[in-house]
């Protein structure tokens, strides 16, 4: 009777290893399914940032030119200025209008900036003449000329604040 025990005892604890085995090998497998579709989930995260990541350096040097646009045209704010002074602003703008057409999401806030840097450039004062005297009616078109101006720098900032903007909104969407 007690070899009949061992043994029934042997086979019973076999049976539960061998069950314990099982349920763990489920477990191990669930937990394995369980890890690899999560690294595919971070993996296809990480393409999506990398793609975004891509497509925003594009978008890296119109940025900076709007900036370098929009400190120089902020130096020139309330100072009447002459076509020489304006010079970095036109090579800026010339920059700009060589990439709008190749950048198609802000292809129209890049040109909308180049239509309102070309109407600032066209404000420009004449140039200085060496006359003694100016004439009240060439000082009054000149004031006239610099108020002019003045409005035409200010649309030009804000076609700069919106290309701007624009660009902001893609990268984050």
């Amino acid at each position: 009777m007690t070899t009949m025990n061992s043994t029934t005892l042997a086979i019973g604890t076999s049976a539960g290893s061998l069950a314990a085995s099982i349920a763990f090998s489920f477990l191990m497998g669930a937990l394995a399914l369980y890890t690899l579709l999560h690294y595919r989930e971070v993996f296809a995260w990480m393409k999506q940032i990398r793609r975004t990541d891509a497509e925003n350096t594009a978008y890296d040097e119109p940025d900076q030119w709007l900036a370098d646009l929009y400190k120089a045209q902020c130096r020139r704010a309330k100072k009447p200025s002459r076509a020489e002074d304006m010079e970095d602003i036109s090579q800026t703008g010339d920059m700009i209008r060589g990439v709008a057409d190749h950048i198609e999401a802000i292809r129209t806030e890049l040109a909308k900036v180049v239509e309102r840097v070309d109407d600032y450039l066209d404000t420009a004062l004449p140039a200085l003449t060496p006359a003694l005297k100016v004439s009240f009616q060439d000082h009054q078109a000149q004031l006239v000329q610099a108020m002019k101006q003045e409005a035409a720098r200010a649309d030009l900032a804000q076609a700069i604040s919106s290309a701007r903007q624009r660009i902001a909104l893609l990268r984050r969407g």
